[in-house]
């Protein structure tokens, strides 16, 4: 990700295609390649004598996105789902050849597994999952009465998809090639200028009360953002291979100081509410440093030279300034809280020089990992939802195929491939019932377009370049239509429609009664899909779902008091983001549930990466046996009451936090450590956070005053 890299010139024939076609450039652009794509990939099925070379071409459809990094992504999952759903088709025809209901139970449960395994992972890595599931109902159904026929079957079906993402694949990486690096390259540059200049306005009290609030879920979707862009850009440029674990390292830099800035700032605000005007005006003048060192144009090339030198110098005028702004403070919790403040001030000083200097180390001709930094973002999974998920798919296929056993229906296969695709397909989706008949609707477009091109274009024409000629312009309106927004669905379904019904051979074949009876099959497997999402509902974005994720976010506390400390902040820092980001977006923005959300993951912030801190700290200094034992029974109560948070274990966890207090003041060396007690402390007590509602009316067996 060099800046010789950004600086590539355009080659003049794109530019100038570009220049003609205007704001319409990309879409056209983008239908090129894809038709392109798709009749080379036919013309060379029909020339390697594959069976199906309508698979072949319906797979260049499927993959077709605008930047070839995310065709090679999609392609590279595709062929690892097509070769594991291949192979367990095999296991499953050679283990039931004779045995049509234990085959059928079989093929069911192994797609039920695969949806439920879908909904786990997330980009491409979750589309193999569904791939391999559909794939081996493709491979095993159509030889379920000749299991011979399996092995064959197979290598058609792996050939037949392994030369659609192949032609997609060279074809997107050489014709008007549109780089995801370069997306990745400008969303990581808008994430550094983005939090440069929030906290650099921050420091000068340009940012409303309520904007920390606004910029955390910015920071959260930023980070799982850049996350999703690194995962893919892997497989299209071997620079950005090489520099998978610096973006890494640069987004987790990020995570840990966003947080920590957050706290501050939480800390300040309460400060000020509480009438602590002394060491929050203090703390503001001690933070006032970064703001003039940061205020300058932050981007990320110049982050090694301009901004990382201020950043050393402010940090060097702060040390120098935190005695004589402490020497003002007369009141002994003023003084506690001023020193809580600057202990947070300087973790985050130091969490934002390493992020600048990891920005800076993206730009460098080559950079150098030491080998003790190896981190990965942690996703944050929901495995009782990806059961409920394999149970409904399970029953659809099991419904479809007792009833394709019952009535003897001989397309009756193609309806239990369509509901299984489209059931794991959509086993994510906030409101699936809607998005297949989005599909739906386009697909059925796309049957009416492709009825009208093979019996009333194509019987007029003969050789593939008139087959071209007839069929492309019907296709590229379904294609047109993927590149638009709130057609992108639709778009989808005609393109995969009218491919489907098309159905390419060599010969070509024009069957009527086979293309109605398909059709209806189609129909009906769509038709299974929505109605068993009407059965058994998909918990994503319920209020149950909303409900648990909240839950494994609180929980969160849990990991940060009782896990291994070995990578830990890393773990929770990514593991929350990407909680919040699955809940936060199905969850409708400004309603009460979204103020309560958000004001959770701010608690579990700032407490777990306090915990952190504090045990980081213990596990240094071994404070002694009292104190520590006064800490860790605080952290244990923290632990269990946000994990099932009542009026019963705030009380608990608030009067051990006040004691450990007490405890870790009566040790000189226990300074840190009481300090990540008072932040703990400051958040449990804040007025204005959704914890009051767990204040018992009745007084508190210690007093706050006695941990102040």
């Amino acid at each position: 990700m060099s800046s010789a890299q950004a600086d590539t010139p355009v080659p003049a024939l794109r530019s100038l295609i570009l220049g003609g076609l205007g704001e319409e450039a990309d879409v056209w652009l983008f239908v090129f390649k894809t038709l392109l794509a798709y009749y080379i990939t036919g013309w060379l099925a029909m020339r390697f004598s594959l069976s199906q070379p309508s698979t072949a071409m319906l797979t260049t459809i499927i993959v077709a996105n605008r930047q070839s990094g995310r065709v090679l992504a999609k392609s590279f999952y595709r062929s690892i789902g097509t070769l594991v759903g291949a192979g367990v088709a095999l296991l499953i025809v050679s283990l039931f050849p004779q045995e049509r209901v234990l085959f059928l139970a079989a093929l069911s449960l192994w797609i039920g597994v695969c949806a439920g395994g879908a909904t786990l992972y997330r980009n491409f890595t979750s589309y193999a999952f569904v791939l391999s599931g559909y794939t081996a109902a493709i491979v095993a159904v159509p030889v379920i009465d000749t299991p011979l026929g399996a092995f064959d079957s197979a290598v058609a079906r792996v050939s037949e998809v392994l030369l659609g993402v192949l032609v997609s694949g060279v074809v997107s990486d050489t014709v008007f090639i549109s780089r995801l690096r370069d997306v990745l390259r400008r969303s990581a540059g808008e994430q550094f200028a983005h939090f440069i200049g929030f906290v650099q306005r921050s420091t000068s009290g340009k940012i409303a009360p309520d904007a920390i609030e606004k910029a955390h879920l910015r920071f959260v979707r930023d980070a799982v953002q850049l996350e999703d862009l690194r995962s893919s850009v892997i497989f299209e440029d071997p620079e950005a291979r090489a520099r998978s674990r610096h973006l890494l390292l640069f987004n987790q830099e990020f995570m840990a100081a966003s947080t920590s800035f957050e706290s501050l700032h939480r800390l300040i605000d309460r400060l000020k509410r509480g009438g602590h005007d002394a060491p929050a005006r203090a703390l503001m003048e001690l933070y006032a440093p970064i703001g003039t060192a940061l205020d300058v144009p932050a981007e990320v090339g110049d982050a090694d030279g301009v901004v990382l030198p201020r950043l050393v110098a402010a940090r060097q005028t702060m040390d120098a300034r935190a005695p004589m702004l402490r020497g003002r403070l007369v009141l002994d919790s003023d003084l506690s809280d001023f020193q809580t403040g600057a202990t947070l001030l300087s973790r985050f000083t130091d969490e934002l020089h390493a992020y600048v200097h990891r920005a800076a180390s993206l730009q460098a001709p080559r950079a150098v990992l030491g080998s003790a930094e190896r981190v990965r973002f942690t996703r944050g999974n929901d495995f009782l939802g990806a059961g409920l998920v394999t149970l409904r798919t399970t029953l659809t296929m099991l419904a479809l195929g007792a009833f394709w056993i019952a009535s003897a229906w001989p397309v009756g296969s193609s309806a239990m491939l369509f509901a299984g695709i489209f059931a794991g397909v959509y086993a994510s989706a906030a409101n699936p019932t809607l998005a297949i008949k989005s599909m739906l609707i386009g697909w059925t477009a796309g049957l009416f377009a492709g009825f009208v091109c093979v019996f009333f274009v194509l019987t007029g024409m003969d050789g593939y370049a008139l087959l071209v000629a007839g069929s492309a312009p019907f296709l590229m309106v379904g294609v047109a239509m993927m590149m638009w927004p709130s057609l992108t669905s639709l778009g989808a379904g005609y393109s995969m429609g009218f491919s489907y019904i098309l159905s390419l051979k060599n010969p070509m074949v024009f069957d009527p009664v086979q293309f109605l009876n398909n059709s209806i099959a189609q129909t009906v497997g769509f038709a299974a899909a929505a109605i068993a999402f009407i059965v058994v509902p998909s918990a994503i974005g319920s209020r149950w779902w909303r409900r648990r994720q909240l839950e494994r976010l609180r929980r969160q506390v849990a990991l940060a008091a009782e896990a291994p400390l070995a990578g830990l902040r890393h773990r929770f820092e990514s593991v929350n983001h990407d909680l919040f980001s699955q809940i936060v977006a199905r969850t409708e923005s400004g309603s009460d549930d979204s103020r309560a959300l958000m004001a959770w993951a701010l608690a579990v912030h700032e407490t777990g990466r306090a915990l952190i801190e504090l045990r980081n700290d213990m596990a240094g200094r071994q404070p002694p046996t009292e104190v520590s034992g006064s800490i860790n029974f605080a952290i244990g109560a923290l632990a269990r009451f946000y994990g099932n948070p009542d009026a019963a274990g705030y009380l608990l966890a608030r009067d051990a936090v006040a004691k450990a207090i007490i405890a870790a003041r009566q040790n000189a060396t226990a300074g840190p450590l009481l300090d990540h007690l008072h932040v703990i402390r400051l958040a449990l007590e804040d007025g204005e956070s959704l914890l009051v509602a767990y204040v018992p009316a009745a007084p508190i067996a210690l007093e706050s005053a006695n941990a102040s």
